[in-house]
C-alpha cells in the first residue's frame, strides 16, 4: 500500500542517501562472504527490505482517509407494520412480523452500531409514517403504502444529509401513488418472508363491465390465484349484499402463479347503485352456516383475500326518447311495444298523420278554416284547432298536455330534456333550420343519441344532405335511390357487430347464426356508397347475387352518438315466426345503447389511482338546462359509510374545469361506501341528484399477493444505489454502512509508524536473515 503523503519530506534526500549507503554496504558484505549464492541473495533481500522499511518510517508516512461525521448524517430505518406480515411461510416457526420483532426488538446491537455512526431516525409505516422506538412493534396496519411512505420520507428530509434508508418489508406495495426515486438517498431493502408460502386461495382481481345485452347486462370477472390447492375442488360464489346466493361456479385449483378466471353474467333486480360480493370457498372444508356466511377448516395462510365486494351502477331512469315520424308506420308499433317492458324508458311519439294543404283549400264547403280531422276532440274553435296550412301531428306518451303542444321542440331547453331522438321516415323540410341545428347540438353538446330509420323520406331521399343532421349521421348521403329487389335482402352481422352485445340477440354464437338464417328478407333499403371516417358498420344486407350494402352504421359524434338503420321495413322481422319477441328484444337493446352514457345535468365520477384503494377523488359535473357548465351551482355530497353513518360534505369547485366540483375522500373503514349528490341553483331550485358508490377493501389489497415482491425491492435498490439484503444480514449491513460514501465526511490522518505490524515485519525480516545466515554458516 502506498502512503497518501510523507510528513517529513524535507529529510527525503538525506534518508535516501543513508539508506542507499546501507544497501551498498550490505551488498558488498554478502558479495565477499562465503556460502551458496542462492541463500546469500535471500539473506540480502530480507535485510534490504527491513532497512528500506525502517528508512521509510523515518519519513513519517501518513494514511489519509474519510469517515462519516459522527451523528451528522441521517440514517432512516423504515419498517412495514401492515397486516400482510402476519403470514407464516411454510416451514417457518415464526410469522413474518414475529421475525421482524426479533430483529428489531430482541437484537438491538445492529441498531446501536448505526446510532453511533449516524443520526438514526426510526419509523413504522402502513397508511402513514409514524416515529417509533420499536418497543411495542406490531403488524396491524391495513395498507402497505411503500411508495407513499418513501415519498414522504424523501420530502421530509429533502434538505438534510441522508446516508440511506433501511426499508424492512415484504415488498407488496398497496399504496395509491407512484414512487419518486429521484429524491431518495440509497435505499437498502431488507426482504421479509420467503417464496415457500403456505397454501392459500385468493381473489386477485375483480372487474365489472356493463353491456346493453338484455339477458346479461352486467359482467363480473374474477381472477383466482391458488397455492397448494392444485386439483382440489373450489367454487366461486356471487352473492347479493344481504348474503343471498345469485350464482355459483365450480372449478379446480391451478398451479401456483397461474390465475383462474371466472365470469358471471347476470341482470340485477334493481336499477341504480348496488353492491355484490364474490367469494371463493374450498368445497371440501366449507360449511354453510346461513345468512350467506360459511366456515372452513382449511389451513389457508389467510382467509382475508377470499372475498371481494364490487359496485354496480346501473344508472336509473326514466330515460326519455323522442320518436318523430313523418307518417304512421309499423316501426313505431313494435318500438312502443318493446319499451313497454322496460320501466326505465319513456317513449314519447310525435307522428304526422296529415301534411299541410295548399292555401286554396283553406275553406271547406261549410266555410270552415280548421281541419275536420280534429272534429269531436273538444277543440273545435278556430283558434285552438290546427289549420289546413299546418301539418296534423299526434302526440303519444307525453308527460302532460303542454309537452310537444307546438310540435317539435324549438329551444334547447325543451329538446335537451330527452336522452335520445329517433327519426323515422321524415324529411328534412319537416324541421326548420333552427330545429335541425338544435338536433346537431343535442348530440354534440348535450351528448344525446340519434337514430335515423330507413324509409322513403329518410337520408338522401329526405334531403338531409348539407344539413346539420346530415353532418352528424355516420354515412355519406349520396344521391342514390331506395332499392327494393324482388328477392329481398338477407341480414348478417359484421365483425364489429359481433363484438357489440346490443347488436346481438342470442347469448351464444350458434344461436345467433340460427336466428339470422331464419329471419325473413327485407325489401327496402336506403342505399349508401360509403361511411364516414370513425364510423363502424355493425350489420349489412346481402342480395342474392352476393352484393353487400351497409344496414346498421354507428359512430361517436361530439359528446354523443349517432346511428343509421338503413333498412326501411325492419318490421318484417316480425313475420319470421318468433311472435316478435326477438324483434322487441332487439329494439330494447338498441334503445338502451342509444341512452347509455348520455350525460345528465349532474354526473358523478369516482376516480382512484389504485384499485379498491382508500383515497378517492370524486368529480361532479353540473350543467344548466342547455348543458353548459353551471358555475354558480351549490353542490352537497352525503356519504354513507360502511357502518351506516352518514356525513354531509360540502364540495369545492375544481381549479381547472368550469362546472366541475371535486371532493377528495379517504376511506378509513373497509366496506361499501355510498354517495348521494344534490346540486341546486342559487335560488334553491334543485338542478339534479345523482348517486354513486365505491368499495374500500384494504384486506383484499393487503393479501392479494402473499409472496414477497423481490423484483420490486431489487429495482428500488438498483435505481437508488442501495443493496437488497436478507433479514438475517442486518448485523453485517450495520458494520458496512459506516464505510460507505455519505454526504458529510470527516478527513482523518493516521501515521504508518504507529502500527505495530510495520515494526513486526521489519523485525521478522531481520530475524529471518540472521537465522538463515547461522544455518548456512555464513559470517
Amino acid at each position: 500500500m502506498i502512503p497518501d503523503f510523507l510528513n517529513a519530506k524535507e529529510w527525503l534526500v538525506l534518508i535516501a542517501a543513508l539508506t542507499g549507503i546501507c544497501l551498498l554496504v550490505l551488498l558488498w558484505s554478502y558479495a565477499s562472504s562465503a556460502g551458496p549464492v542462492k541463500w546469500r541473495l535471500v539473506c540480502a533481500t530480507c535485510k534490504g527490505l527491513a532497512i528500506g522499511l525502517l528508512g521509510l518510517c523515518l519519513l513519517e508516512p501518513m494514511r489519509v482517509f474519510e469517515v462519516p461525521r459522527t451523528g451528522a448524517n441521517l440514517m432512516i430505518l423504515l419498517a412495514d407494520s401492515s397486516r400482510s406480515l402476519q403470514i407464516r411461510d411454510r416451514g417457518e416457526s415464526q410469522s413474518r412480523d414475529e421475525q421482524m420483532r426479533t430483529a428489531l426488538v430482541d437484537n438491538k446491537v445492529w441498531r446501536e452500531e448505526l446510532d453511533e455512526a449516524f443520526d438514526l431516525r426510526q419509523f413504522t409505516f402502513d397508511q402513514s409514517v409514524e416515529a417509533t422506538e420499536f418497543a411495542d412493534f406490531n403488524a396491524e396496519g391495513t395498507v402497505s403504502s411503500i411508495s407513499e411512505s418513501l415519498n414522504e420520507i424523501g420530502k421530509r428530509f429533502r434538505n438534510r444529509p441522508s446516508a440511506g434508508i433501511i426499508l424492512i418489508t415484504d415488498g407488496n406495495d398497496t399504496g395509491p401513488v407512484e414512487l419518486n426515486l429521484a429524491e431518495l438517498p440509497p435505499v437498502y431493502p431488507v426482504i421479509v418472508g420467503n417464496e415457500n408460502t403456505a397454501e392459500d386461495t385468493g381473489i386477485a382481481r375483480v372487474s365489472v363491465s356493463q353491456t346493453n345485452f338484455e339477458d346479461a347486462p352486467v359482467t363480473i370477472v374474477a381472477e383466482i390465484e391458488t397455492s397448494g390447492f392444485k386439483g382440489k375442488p373450489l367454487a366461486l360464489q356471487l352473492l347479493k349484499s344481504d348474503g343471498s346466493l345469485i350464482e355459483e361456479q365450480s372449478f379446480t385449483g391451478t398451479e401456483p402463479n397461474q390465475a383462474h378466471s371466472v365470469r358471471f353474467q347476470f341482470n340485477p333486480d334493481e336499477p341504480g347503485v348496488s353492491d355484490f360480493r364474490v367469494r371463493v370457498i374450498d368445497r371440501e372444508t366449507a360449511n354453510d352456516i346461513g345468512n350467506g356466511e360459511v366456515t372452513t377448516s382449511s389451513n389457508e395462510a389467510t382467509v382475508a383475500n377470499n372475498q371481494r365486494s364490487v359496485i354496480v351502477d346501473r344508472a336509473q331512469g326514466p330515460y326519455r326518447i323522442l320518436y318523430v315520424s313523418g307518417r304512421p308506420n309499423w316501426e313505431f308499433k313494435f318500438l312502443r311495444r318493446a319499451v313497454q317492458k322496460d320501466d326505465e324508458v319513456d317513449l314519447v311519439g310525435l307522428i304526422r298523420i296529415a301534411r299541410e294543404e295548399p292555401k286554396f283549400t283553406f275553406r271547406s264547403r261549410h266555410d270552415e278554416r280548421t281541419n275536420p280531422l280534429f272534429k269531436g276532440f273538444g277543440n273545435d274553435r278556430d283558434e285552438e284547432a290546427q289549420q289546413y296550412n299546418e301539418p296534423v301531428l299526434v302526440r303519444m306518451g307525453t308527460r302532460d298536455a303542454e309537452e310537444l303542444r307546438d310540435g317539435f321542440p324549438k329551444t334547447a331547453e325543451q329538446l335537451f330534456e330527452y336522452q335520445a331522438i329517433v327519426l323515422d321516415d321524415v324529411e328534412a323540410a319537416f324541421f326548420t333550420q333552427e330545429q335541425l341545428a338544435l338536433i346537431e347540438q343535442f348530440v354534440s353538446q348535450r351528448g344525446g343519441g340519434l337514430l335515423m330509420l330507413g324509409g322513403q323520406e329518410s337520408f338522401a331521399q329526405g334531403d338531409y344532405d348539407r344539413t346539420p343532421v346530415g353532418q352528424l349521421l355516420p354515412v355519406y348521403l349520396d344521391n342514390t335511390p331506395t332499392i327494393s329487389p324482388d328477392t329481398g335482402f338477407r341480414l348478417e352481422l359484421t365483425r364489429e357487430g359481433w363484438l357489440q352485445p346490443w347488436v346481438r340477440v342470442e347469448s351464444t354464437e350458434p344461436e345467433e347464426h340460427q336466428r339470422l338464417d331464419t329471419m325473413p328478407g327485407f325489401a327496402t333499403l336506403n342505399q349508401v356508397k360509403s361511411i364516414k371516417p370513425g364510423a363502424s358498420v355493425l350489420a349489412q344486407v346481402v342480395s342474392i347475387d352476393g352484393t353487400t350494402w351497409p344496414a346498421l352504421v354507428a359512430q361517436r359524434y361530439g359528446r354523443g352518438r349517432s346511428a343509421a338503420l338503413l333498412i326501411g321495413d325492419f318490421w318484417r322481422w316480425h313475420l319470421g315466426g318468433d311472435k316478435g319477441e326477438d324483434l322487441l328484444k332487439s329494439w330494447r337493446q338498441t334503445v338502451r345503447w342509444l341512452v347509455a352514457d348520455v350525460p345528465r345535468r349532474v354526473d358523478v365520477r369516482v376516480e382512484s389511482s389504485s384499485e379498491n384503494g382508500p383515497g378517492k377523488s370524486i368529480m361532479i359535473d353540473v350543467v344548466d338546462k342547455e348543458y353548459l357548465p353551471a358555475n354558480d351551482a351549490h353542490v352537497v355530497a352525503t356519504i354513507t359509510r360502511p357502518n351506516g353513518e352518514q356525513v354531509e360534505i360540502p364540495v369545492r369547485p375544481a381549479d381547472d374545469r368550469h362546472g366541475t366540483w371535486q371532493l377528495d375522500y379517504q376511506s378509513r373503514q373497509s366496506g361499501v361506501y355510498r354517495m348521494h349528490v344534490v346540486a341546486t341553483q342559487p335560488d334553491g331550485t334543485v338542478i339534479g341528484e345523482r348517486s354513486n358508490g365505491w368499495v374500500s377493501d384494504s384486506d383484499a389489497m393487503e393479501f392479494a399477493r402473499l409472496k414477497p415482491n423481490r423484483g420490486y425491492l431489487q429495482r428500488i435498490a438498483d435505481q437508488t444505489g442501495g443493496e437488497l439484503i436478507e433479514l438475517d444480514e442486518l448485523d453485517s449491513l450495520a458494520r458496512r454502512l459506516p464505510a460507505q460514501k455519505v454526504p458529510l465526511m470527516d478527513r482523518k490522518v493516521k501515521p504508518w509508524w504507529h502500527n505495530a505490524w510495520i515494526f513486526g515485519i521489519a523485525l521478522s525480516l531481520l530475524m529471518t536473515e540472521w537465522g538463515l545466515r547461522r544455518w548456512q554458516g555464513m559470517a
